[in-house]
């Protein structure tokens, strides 16, 4: 079985982000990316509710929101930042009520299946030719890297994932021999 993969180019996970948008499918749009900019699984994702993220007095997104985690049931708190508070912005203008799933399927009133959103991403991602595995997990090992390659410590990391080790954070990473390469290639040090 093939591993799923982080998405390692910014500018395709950019396309990603924007291929539902440019539809005019505001709830998958929100789906992928709060998969990519929270660093939730799928199962949490799909748990969310609109009272999470939302501050219905006020009208308006919240900063943050916590949430107990399926797998580990660790409690979180999960920040949101400017990508996440727009999509969910534009989501909100259409389907913003209490008590209401924010990834829900509208015939049924449930959350849509982890298979739904898979089938959801594959689409989105074979249609933009992305070129590896990408699955419902690659959002979130997509976080790790792109984190990773903008200086974040791997330690980090590993607490936002909620790991109970450095190494199966390194395995999430999906650190490429290219990867390796670059950081040989950019030490430079004094030369005679």
């Amino acid at each position: 079985m093939a591993t799923t993969q982080p998405i390692r180019g910014g500018h395709e996970v950019r396309e990603l982000a924007a291929y539902y948008l440019k539809r005019g499918q505001l709830r998958n749009h929100v789906l992928i990316v709060l998969g990519v900019h929270t660093a939730l699984r799928i199962s949490d994702l799909l748990r969310l509710r609109w009272e999470d993220v939302y501050d219905f007095e006020n009208s308006r997104v919240r900063a943050s929101f916590d949430i107990v985690e399926k797998k580990t049931r660790k409690t979180k708190t999960v920040a949101l930042n400017k990508a996440a508070v727009r999509a969910l912005a534009l989501l909100a203008v259409h389907t913003a009520r209490g008590g209401r799933l924010l990834i829900e399927n509208p015939k049924t009133g449930k959350a849509i299946s982890r298979i739904q959103a898979y089938r959801l991403i594959r689409a989105a991602a074979e249609a933009l030719r992305l070129q590896n595995r990408v699955s419902c997990h690659s959002l979130r090992k997509t976080f790790g890297y792109h984190a990773w390659k903008s200086g974040v410590s791997p330690a980090v990391i590993m607490e936002i994932y909620n790991h109970s080790s450095l190494a199966v954070t390194r395995r999430y990473l999906g650190v490429t021999q290219d990867d390796k390469n670059a950081v040989y290639l950019g030490l430079a040090f004094a030369e005679r």
